[in-house]
């Protein structure tokens, strides 16, 4: 009796033939790229086809690092993989580990070989990329003087700052004199002391692109003190140069917007910070007004010219009074001294004298008061009102009046 086998182990046995065959488990196919999508998983899936055939292929999101460009319908591709089947379809399919353009192998694995070579000579590090100056004055070009690319450029650098001066170098960025034309460009324009320049080209082939993979344009970005953009083909495209430069530009309209700052968000920048300035110097003053009126309010309380003129006040009082008390103390001595006159005029001898008495002196001057000291003969002066007479002692008598 025949056997009769499942639908799966016959499937089992197929991809178990394809596994054990040498030859499929790492094979290159060149082909169309046809179908293609890209799964929101990262996988690629995509129909390889020529003249008389198909053939289903997936690059899983794992593999898709070998990838240098974006797959698209017609494009001719060299595929590098394995053929197995997949068992629950019953259908074979090549798993893609790595997709090169057709006859580009060799121009890929130079840009491989370059590649590693200046990533281990440190020129990739990040500590030796420039940074880009926010505010840039002139602006260096190493381009071709005629192309999409130049355009784009001038006219986005224009746009947003029209003060910036753009200096182009017209160099061949196409051809066997390339490489040595862009270098020559970026030499000119370091030496022009541009503050920033952008090396790059519009979008091609790889071959068309490939003096930005040349090492000596490398080493003239890397050698280079101004700040170098690149900005070469589309921005699948990835060149030597892209990894040198101190920034990437996906494009040269990008590098030109990375380039030149917006002039009129400075100016908006700089009216805002003007008008803080503003608000901040009139919070300030009012501030300062408000302290100024409340120490005019402390001056006025504790001001010296009240005091002053209290303490003026209290002095023409205080003089007032003293004045008034020295009148008082003179009348009052005035009236003291009227009656002392008074007192001494009833015991002046002048008043005696004007009432007709006399006194009497010897010639010594002492006041005769008493007879027994005077002799007749002795002269004598007798002082009366309105003189003196001089006399001379005849004989003297008692008080009684009788003769001594």
């Amino acid at each position: 009796m025949q056997n009769v086998y499942t639908v799966g182990q016959v499937n089992s046995y197929i991809k178990n033939m394809f596994v054990q065959d040498f030859l499929l488990q790492d094979l290159s196919v060149k082909g169309e790229v046809s179908n293609c999508k890209y799964h929101s998983s990262g996988h690629i899936y995509f129909t390889l086809k020529d003249g008389k055939g198909t053939i289903s292929c997936v690059m899983f999101a794992g593999n898709r690092s070998g990838l240098s460009f974006r797959l698209t319908e017609g494009v001719q591709v060299i595929v590098r993989g394995c053929i197995d089947v997949y068992e629950r379809d019953g259908k074979y399919q090549m798993y893609a580990k790595g997709v090169t353009r057709d006859g580009m192998g060799a121009l890929y694995e130079r840009f491989e070989q370059l590649k590693l070579k200046l990533a281990e000579q440190g020129m990739f590090a990040p500590e030796y990329k420039r940074q880009i100056p926010g505010f840039i004055k002139t602006l260096g070009v190493v381009t071709a003087p005629t192309g999409a690319a130049v355009r784009d450029i001038i006219n986005i650098a224009s746009r947003r700052n029209p003060y910036v001066q753009i200096i182009l170098y017209p160099a061949i960025v196409q051809g066997d004199a390339a490489a040595e034309s862009i270098v020559k460009g970026i030499h000119a324009l370091e030496k022009e002391r541009v503050d920033v320049i952008i090396a790059g080209r519009g979008g091609g082939s790889i071959e068309d692109l490939w003096a930005f993979n040349e090492e000596s344009v490398a080493q003239a970005i890397f050698d280079c003190s101004v700040p170098i953009i690149s900005a070469v083909g589309h921005e699948t495209d990835t060149t030597i140069a892209d990894y040198v430069a101190d920034l990437r530009a996906p494009t040269p309209s990008a590098a030109a917007e990375l380039a030149v700052c917006d002039i009129s968000l400075v100016l908006g920048q700089m009216e805002g910070i003007k008008a803080s300035l503003n608000r901040q110097i009139a919070g300030r003053i009012k501030l300062a007004r408000a302290n100024s009126t409340a120490l005019g309010a402390r001056l006025k309380v504790n001001s010296p010219t009240g005091r002053i003129r209290e303490r003026r006040t209290y002095s023409m009082n205080l003089e007032e009074r003293i004045n008034a008390a020295i009148k008082n103390k003179i009348v009052e001595k005035r009236h003291r001294l009227a009656i002392y006159i008074e007192r001494l005029k009833g015991n002046s001898p002048l008043d005696k004298l004007n009432q007709g008495y006399s006194y009497v002196s010897d010639s010594r001057g002492k006041t005769v008061t008493d007879v027994n000291r005077v002799s007749a003969g002795d002269s004598l002066m007798v002082y009366v009102k309105n003189g003196k007479i001089k006399t001379e002692v005849k004989e003297t008598f008692c008080k009684d009046y009788g003769t001594t």
